[in-house]
């Protein structure tokens, strides 16, 4: 049975905007570009099951829709781009069965021109189709925020920039079938290049409090406190936390540079790029240091990491932190093992840590113990107390009962 829906690239993109599809009532069509990181819960499946979604038999499937959105993952590519290969792939695919009169809207993250100079001409040629007039073209920026539970695609304003005014319109009718607000851009490269800033946006701030986190503790300030009060400012200010690294899937190398940015760079989004690259090296000296004050060395010492994954309660590993802390203790000497709710097994470069079972058990015997994600399931008050020493990279624990970042 055709669907009105078919969502080209099942992973931290596309999974989302399948369940908000399922969910407002639209018959939707999974097909998928690759090994994709998207997930779901048995009862997230479930309900999308019952809610009438089903994956594609095959890629004729995908010419008997009336909208196609591609979110296939962009990685990192070695030129320090985007590796635009499962767009371009489903672009193929897509081509070959695309239909006059489909609107089809990219959500990938993509650097500002993709959608015009890359994707038009990959649908066109292999439909022989010409977008603006046979079919409709769009971009559109994920907003996906995994975990959030006070803003979903239902309430968070959707951006759309069209080929033409008649293309925007076309795909705002589609996303204001899941959305409160539809906002319409001039055009694709301005909807591109909203992705751009959003990101960008994101990683500047943090690095800006992370490198605070690193001279407040020289100078012997608590920073935490400095961000509670300065976030009682009503204008001007928007908080950020530091952390020990910034992990997720839309990094800001990743919408700069490559062969469609011309190689253009942003120096402030590069200088925070390596700021944030830093965390994880201040992290392990920060625990080292802790080590040798209480008289123990990193060598040989037994290191507890809680929290494994790059966002709190979800079990997305992408881009963590996490990994480059293990790897640094390792080389240190340190034995490293990790409690996470959500992660039943973990391997840093091809060797499996040891997963502790009992958390409070394994705090007490650890030498040290970092916090590195802030899970709802943890007693933080109760870890403070169990743990010889305790690092809090989030500030999550009760002023003074751990040594924070």
């Amino acid at each position: 049975m055709p669907a009105d829906l078919a969502v080209i690239g099942l992973g931290p993109y596309g999974l989302p905007l399948a369940q908000a599809a399922v969910a407002a009532g639209i018959s939707t069509l999974g097909y998928r570009t690759g090994p994709e990181a998207g997930s779901l819960s048995p009862a997230e499946l479930r309900r999308m099951l019952s809610g009438g979604f089903r994956t594609a038999a095959g890629p004729a499937e995908l010419g008997r829709v009336r909208t196609a959105v591609i979110c296939a993952p962009t990685p990192p590519a070695p030129d320090g781009g985007l590796d635009l290969n499962q767009v371009e792939g489903a672009a193929r695919t897509l081509s070959t069965h695309l239909r006059p009169h489909t609107t089809v809207i990219l959500e990938s993250p993509v650097p500002p021109g993709t959608t015009e100079e890359f994707l038009r001409p990959l649908l066109e040629k292999g439909s022989g189709l010409r977008a603006g007039r046979d079919f409709h073209l769009a971009y559109s920026p994920s907003r996906v925020d995994p975990g959030n539970r006070d803003f979903t695609p239902a309430n968070t304003p959707k951006v759309i920039g069209g080929l033409t005014p008649a293309c925007t319109e076309s795909a705002a009718a589609f996303y204001s079938r899941l959305t409160d607000k539809v906002v319409r851009a001039r055009g694709p490269r301005e909807a591109e290049t909203v992705q751009l800033l959003e990101t960008n946006f994101r990683h500047v701030n943090i690095a800006l409090v992370n490198e605070m986190a690193v001279l407040c503790h020289d100078l012997g300030v608590d920073l935490w406190d400095v961000i509670r009060c300065a976030e009682t400012k009503p204008f001007g200010f928007q908080a950020f936390r530091p952390g020990p690294g910034v992990g997720g899937h839309a990094v800001p190398r990743d919408l700069t540079g490559g062969s469609l940015g011309g190689g253009r760079t942003l120096r402030m989004v590069e200088l925070a790029r390596q700021v944030n690259d830093q965390m994880p090296r201040y992290v392990v000296q920060r625990g080292a240091a802790l080590l040798n004050e209480h008289g123990k060395s990193a060598r040989g010492a037994r290191v507890l990491l809680l929290g494994v994954t790059y966002k709190p309660d979800l079990a997305d590993q992408q881009g963590t932190p996490a990994q480059e802390v293990a790897v640094r203790l390792m080389e240190l000497g340190a034995a490293v093992s990790y409690h996470d709710p959500h992660i039943p097994s973990w391997s840093v470069l091809d060797r499996p840590v040891p997963r502790a079972d009992s958390l409070y058990e394994a705090a007490a015997d650890a030498d040290l113990t970092i916090l590195l994600q802030q899970h709802r399931t943890y007693d933080l008050q109760g870890l403070s107390v169990k743990a010889q020493l305790l690092l809090d990279t989030r500030g999550a624990t009760p002023t003074g009962a751990a040594h924070r970042l």
